[in-house]
């Protein structure tokens, strides 16, 4: 699949991932949030695991392989997901989505410390810019000054530990299939997380039997596309054109989470919601090199002229 079709991908696989934080905040505030987080993430597996299986791609990771399933595992499953239920149920999923922007400056920043990356000075300037549009969003984001919600923060640890994982999935994919991968790493992420569950949630089961048929219909959407075909596609896509790259088009995962909240949780956006994602966005063209490169590319085609 060239570059080209794997941006289209990326695209689209946005537009899930920002409707499916609506839907995350919508099983957590219905749900003990870590208890169904980690069912939710082993339905995603399963899902991931019999697609495989249909298609005969599944087999026994080395030795090697297994090292970056448990790496991979703890950061992006039981890290990134605990941290995003927990700071769902005390934040707005519009406040989260735009937090959840950073993500993509987060990926430069480890590839350039991991891989000897040096940024430069718009790269720098793009780190500054989403760091400011991350701070409004967290101090101004309900149109007044309030102290740091807990939440926000959690937020961000959880953009953290999946930015991380990040370079460790680019490295597995070296010698692994990237969506058995992902189907290994959520199967045993979601048991470590069940388990986590039943000490912080001892009466979380308790709370499944009785939701309405609509919640679970939301539950599987979430689960099926958001998780399980969504980070199958997402760590695919990272494996041919690189973690940095593609976490670039998470800036977008920003924008549609705004709009999920707005029509599906009629959530208020303040002005304070479109300037933090302005900043961002713009941090993120900027400290992912997309903005050099697009003036190099045109400084070249004028030189040809």
């Amino acid at each position: 699949m060239n570059a080209m079709k794997i941006y289209m991908v990326l695209f689209c696989l946005m537009i899930v991932w920002g409707f499916n934080v609506s839907m995350v905040k919508t099983i957590v505030d219905n749900w003990a949030p870590i208890t169904i987080t980690s069912l939710r993430i082993f339905t995603a597996s399963l899902v991931v695991l019999l697609m495989l299986s249909i298609t005969r791609k599944v087999r026994l990771p080395s030795r090697k392989e297994w090292g970056y399933i448990a790496a991979g595992s703890m950061l992006s499953v039981v890290l990134h997901h605990y941290f995003l239920a927990t700071g769902l149920s005390k934040t707005t999923a519009a406040n989260a989505g735009l937090i959840l922007g950073l993500g993509p400056l987060l990926t430069v920043v480890l590839s350039m410390i991991f891989l000897k990356k040096r940024p430069t000075a718009l790269t720098l300037l793009g780190f500054f810019l989403g760091g400011v549009g991350v701070s409004i969003t967290v101090l101004f984001g309900t149109g007044t000054i309030h102290s740091i919600n807990l939440g926000d923060f959690d937020i961000f640890l959880a953009i953290l530990a999946q930015a991380i994982s990040f370079l460790i999935i680019n490295k597995a994919s070296k010698t692994m299939n990237p969506v058995l991968f992902t189907g290994y790493m959520l199967f045993f992420g979601s048991i470590i997380l069940f388990l986590i569950s039943l000490g912080i949630e001892p009466n979380g089961l308790a709370t499944i039997p009785d939701a309405a048929p609509s919640l679970w219909i939301v539950f599987l959407l979430s689960a099926v596309f958001g998780t399980g075909v969504g980070h199958a596609v997402y760590n695919y896509c990272i494996s041919q054109v690189g973690p940095a790259e593609a976490s670039i088009f998470l800036n977008l995962n920003t924008f549609f989470s705004i709009v999920g909240a707005a029509l599906f949780l009629n959530e208020a956006i303040v002005p304070a919601h479109y300037a933090g994602l302005v900043l961002i966005i713009s941090g993120v063209l900027l400290g992912s090199g997309t903005l050099e490169a697009l003036l190099l590319q045109r400084r070249n085609k004028q030189m040809m002229m």
